[in-house]
């Protein structure tokens, strides 16, 4: 009978970012492929694993000599490519597509300078994974996942050993790391004997990790000696010098294992990073969303203009945002400079896109035909998403008549409204309107300065009034309490019923004496005090909407909310201000819904999750929805509600939560105390800004169209003033739409290889969908069939006589 295997994995797990800055990770990885090398030259049965393009990309550019040799090791199968992806990211905080570009990047990477992809997925050290990454990682190349947190005291699962599986039914072999992912520099016994006691039949094969780590250095001599020993001795299970590879190699041949089915995704580890450091997060929301704006008008412009599409230049602005994904760049755990660092590098990456966006945008507008008109300005505003999209529209320009109409190009007249300016000088103006535009397309809307009586009078079909504490529309009727600044009353007018059975919207200060992590922590609940009115005031009142400031204050710290009602939306988009100076403190935002039998739904990356409403701090991204039934309506009713840089979240019974900050020291780790005569820089000290949209629904959040709405908050419209001339584009017009309303279209942008089109999209609500696709100018339609939750990408090549084909999130797979 063969002995019990412990494949042991050769690996020196390196944070490129942490307690140091990118340039020491930079030396690191240098010097820890140096290490492995010469290991390899002194030991001939030693292999070696390594992740991340990122680290390989700057050996080749640092050292090619070395390169050289890596590459030759890898043909030689002594040292094994894993991860596929640009770096190992915090696997919850990155949008689907970045995590989608992770592998793009990754794996084309790989191929072109290696001439190998990866198989294995591979992120030892991220704190929680969201449950999308089946389908990403297979669709990536990538049919088995190594993790190891959250670790068996965090998470129960079935077994080190396990089948994970997305909601589309994609399955990796998921293996969690026994222990640790890395070792001391000494003799592995310890390590190995305990690892061998996880072995119990019928898994008789697992992985044991060792190798200096964190700050890299690889496997010593000394680990290999003691390997090499231990192998031969009869107490011990055989030792293989392994890889991840040859280790699922080995159990896919194994037909006696029945492996369970993990159907969820793997959380909770360091439930405080997710709120820890508002900035970054926001920034990377920010980023991504440029991106994927700027490519979608840049691919359109570029087959519709022969604008050039700037590929070299997005392929650096996404390998900056991913590089700062980096689980403790964009989980707020790094120290403090590096996040100077990794605002350079976003920086960097939003430059591109604005550049990339405003070339496009303004090549398509400059190709409209618009006739003269004296004094009017044109305005052209166009739509990033493949949906009809009825948005706020806000822009500075100069002179600003107050007898102003603005019409669209039906000569339809569109309620417009002047609120204050970003600039104070020179007869600068700020309007805002709602513009109701076409899929991924544009409208051109009339700036006229005089009343023109050919123009019928602007006629309102809804109300909208306000005083200092009440906004009411048809809708909806938001009553706030001066003395508290809290929301005292959401009234839905049509089912008359309050949606809050109490104060909303309720500011409370969370005591929080946690490490950055919050290890051990799960839950943010023992409340130290609220913000309460400074002053609740009406600040803007017009055609198109109205404003109630609320000021608030506690302690040192000053919070600001304005809560603003539309006459022709939905939502309530409150655009919040927080001057933060507490320590060792968190704030929340507090919504008790008046709902029974309620669920918690969450949005993950390219998906959602339904969770418990047990109050544990759970990561998001831009919407949560709390649905149930309210007894007065004994209907289906809810609130969703949208975000623009949050993401971490909290429901507690029938009380939904937005963690919006919290302040602990950088990069403080347990079991370190802090002294009392030491000087510490905090978290989230000063100003940040953000915006949380309320969007109260009959029904579920999949017929309220919450995806689309938030995607709308965070992609919004793109308005170009322009003049008058001649061209070939029409007032209006739409380049890209879907026809299900549970079909998102995520991304246009160009083929990595060739000038194709390549369209990415994912259905949202979780059910099977037939749609069409349909790219009119080009005569294109393309039917398509989902699976719930299935993600799909379609190339499209420009020749006409050329089908659209089906193919992998790499753009590999051909029909």
């Amino acid at each position: 009978m063969s002995k019990p295997t412990l494949h042991m994995i050769g690996n020196a797990h390196i944070d490129p970012v942490w307690l140091w800055q990118w340039q020491e990770g930079f030396q690191e990885v240098k010097a820890t492929f140096r290490s492995a090398l010469d290991r390899m030259n002194e030991y001939d049965d030693f292999v070696f694993v390594s992740s991340s393009a990122q680290f390989y990309e700057w050996v080749e550019n640092n050292d090619p000599a070395m390169f050289a040799q890596i590459k030759q090791r890898i043909e030689e199968g002594r040292w094994e490519i894993v991860g596929g992806w640009w770096i190992q990211p915090d696997c919850n905080i990155p949008g689907g597509e970045s995590f989608v570009r992770q592998g793009l990047y990754g794996q084309h990477y790989f191929q072109e300078k290696l001439g190998k992809i990866a198989r294995v997925g591979y992120n030892v050290d991220s704190f929680g994974h969201n449950g999308m990454l089946p389908q990403i990682l297979r669709k990536s190349g990538m049919d088995s996942y190594v993790f190891l947190r959250p670790g068996p005291h965090e998470k129960g699962l079935p077994g080190h050993l396990f089948w994970w599986e997305s909601d589309d039914g994609s399955r990796v072999l998921a293996s969690r790391i026994l222990f640790e992912y890395c070792t001391w520099g000494k003799d592995l016994e310890k390590h190995i004997r305990r690892c061998g006691d996880q072995l119990n039949a019928p898994v008789d094969e697992l992985m044991c990790f060792y190798g200096v780590g964190n700050h890299g250095g690889g496997p010593t001599k000394e680990n290999l000696d003691s390997i090499i020993r231990m192998n031969d001795h009869p107490a011990y299970p055989a030792l293989p010098f392994s890889t991840p590879n040859r280790f699922v190699a080995s159990i896919l041949e194994r037909r006696d294992l029945n492996l369970p089915v993990v159907h969820e995704d793997l959380q909770h580890h360091a439930s405080g990073c997710y709120a820890a450091h508002s900035g970054i997060k926001r920034w990377n929301r920010k980023a991504e969303n440029a991106m994927i704006a700027a490519e979608k008008f840049a691919q359109i412009a570029n087959w519709t203009t022969a604008q050039p599409y700037p590929k070299d230049a997005f392929k650096q602005a996404w390998k900056d945002i991913l590089f700062n994904q980096f689980h403790d760049i964009l989980a707020g755990t790094s120290i403090e400079p590096a996040y100077d660092d990794a605002l350079y590098l976003f920086g960097e990456a939003m430059a591109i896109a604005g550049r990339g966006l405003n070339n496009a945008v303004q090549s398509l507008s400059w190709n409209i035909d618009i006739p003269a008109i004296e004094g009017m300005k044109p305005i052209v505003v166009f739509n990033p998403h493949a949906w009809n999209s009825k948005v706020k529209v806000e822009l500075e320009l100069g002179g600003f008549a107050e007898t102003a109409r603005l019409v669209d190009d039906t000569g339809h007249v569109t309620a417009i409204q002047r609120i204050q300016s970003r600039a104070t000088a020179h007869g600068r103006n700020r309007i805002c309107f709602v513009a109701d535009l076409p899929p991924l397309g544009y409208r051109v809307y009339q700036l006229l300065p005089n009343r023109d009586e050919t123009i019928a009078p602007l006629q309102h079909q809804r109300t909208l009034s306000a005083t200092d504490t009440v906004l009411e529309n048809d809708w909806f009727k938001l009553e706030f309490d001066a003395q508290t600044g809290f929301i005292k009353d959401l009234h839905d007018k049509n089912q008359d019923f309050s949606i809050f059975r109490g104060d909303a919207a309720k500011a409370v200060v969370i005591e929080d004496k946690s490490d950055t992590w919050s290890h051990g922590v799960f839950q943010f609940q023992n409340e130290a005090g609220r913000f309460l009115a400074k002053s609740v005031k009406l600040v803007e009142l017009g055609d198109v909407r109205a404003v109630i400031r609320v000021i608030s204050e506690f302690d040192k710290s000053v919070l600001m909310q304005d809560f603003t009602m539309y006459r022709d939306l939905l939502q309530i988009d409150v655009h919040v201000t927080v001057d933060w100076h507490q320590q060792f403190q968190a704030l929340k935002l507090r919504f008790p819904i008046t709902v029974n039998f309620s669920k918690a739904t969450y949005e993950i990356p390219y998906g959602h999750i339904e969770r418990a409403v047990n109050g544990e701090e759970e990561p998001g991204q831009s919407w949560i929805d709390m649905t149930g039934i309210p007894r007065e309506t004994g209907e289906l009713y809810g609130i969703s509600i949208l975000n623009d840089g949050k993401y971490s979240f909290d429901v507690l019974n029938r009380e939904m939560s937005i963690t919006v900050l919290r302040s602990p020291i950088y990069a403080h780790h347990d079991p370190f105390v802090p002294q009392e005569d030491e000087a510490y820089t905090f978290i989230d000290t000063g100003i940040q800004k953000f915006t949380y949209s309320l969007l109260p629904h009959e029904g579920s959040w999949q017929q309220a169209g919450t995806v689309q709405r938030a995607l709308e908050l965070n992609q919004p419209p793109v308005a170009v003033i322009e003049t008058y001339h001649a061209g070939s584009l029409p007032q209006a017009d739409s380049f890209v739409s879907v026809d299900a309303d549970n079909v998102i279209i995520s991304v246009v942008k160009q083929a990595e290889d060739n000038d194709d089109l390549v369209i990415r999209c994912y259905e949202a609500h979780g059910r099977q969908t037939d749609t069409t696709i349909r790219l009119p100018r080009w005569g294109r339609e393309i039917s398509l069939e989902f699976g719930p939750s299935e993600i799909k990408t379609i190339r499209v090549p420009l020749a006409i006589d050329h089908e659209a084909y089906e193919t992998d999130l790499l753009e590999w797979k051909t029909r």
